[in-house]
């Protein structure tokens, strides 16, 4: 069988050479710099992801998450501006939006949907290879990226994090494994360890303990995938955490926004 993410970045690449026919690079990066030359002072709000989270006691990054390449469907009719207002309620430190269509359900649109809607800081999950990609994040409001190790090439990584940067637009860097920790750089804010293997789609939260000790003292850490219960949270904090996203285990409920409340209360109690 095909390696799941080789499918998921072929896919994104051919997405992109189509967007570019319809919107190209240079037009796409001068929309960006007039946004950027005519913020108003409320658009130009700094919302860092890392310091929410360094600052919270619980760190969950409640993922808003319609469906799985492994599972199909999870919430075909969750609505963007319903779930993560509700997580803003209800305590999340941050929310990551998947914008990823084909394979997620998810669309960028979600990000400039809700962006007016709630102050938490917004991370733009996606596969991303093309600085034209760290564009649309800018240009709808996201307030940090997801960079995939397994995506990139270690040159690839550092140019693009360098680029989020100038754009404003904090680096989480996601390994799954040591040989990964090549992959951090002066222009990366927090490291997520994920606990999905991304050719496989298997799951296993010992790969955040495995990996602990093996990062950066002063790197905020963050643990992605797999976590289903408070208990796993605090031995994973106990263990150098500060960052906990998830997703299914909130999404699949009638109420991602009460689940994700009662999870907290657990969490923190």
């Amino acid at each position: 069988m095909a390696d799941i993410l080789e499918q998921i970045v072929a896919r994104k690449r051919q997405e992109l050479e189509q967007q570019k026919q319809l919107l190209s690079f240079s037009e796409l990066a001068s929309q960006v710099d007039y946004k950027l030359s005519h913020r108003s002072c409320g658009d130009a709000v700094k919302r860092s992801m890392r310091q929410s989270l360094a600052d919270s006691p619980s760190g969950i990054i409640a993922e808003f998450k319609r469906k799985s390449p492994s599972k199909g469907w999870i919430k075909e009719e969750g609505r963007v501006d319903v779930v993560v207002p509700g997580y803003e309620q209800a305590g999340a430190s941050a929310c990551s939006i998947l914008t990823n269509g084909y394979y997620f359900g998810g669309h960028l649109n979600f990000i400039e949907k809700v962006r007016p809607m709630v102050n938490l800081p917004l991370l733009r999950k996606e596969f991303i290879v093309d600085e034209y990609q760290l564009l649309e994040a800018c240009m709808v409001g996201a307030d940090a990226v997801l960079l995939i190790a397994a995506d990139l090439t270690v040159q690839e990584c550092k140019t693009l994090a360098r680029v989020s940067h100038d754009l404003g637009l904090e680096t989480l860097l996601e390994i799954h494994q040591e040989n990964e920790l090549d992959y951090l750089n002066d222009s990366i804010d927090m490291v997520g360890v994920n606990n999905r293997n991304l050719g496989t789609f298997v799951t296993q939260v010992e790969n955040s303990f495995r990996l602990a000790e093996k990062l950066p003292a002063d790197m905020l850490k963050v643990s992605e995938s797999g976590i289903s219960n408070a208990e796993t949270v605090r031995e994973l904090r106990k263990a150098g955490f500060r960052g906990f996203l998830i997703g299914e285990c909130f999404m699949k409920t009638a109420n991602p926004a009460e689940s994700l409340k009662m999870f907290i209360e657990q969490v923190t109690r």
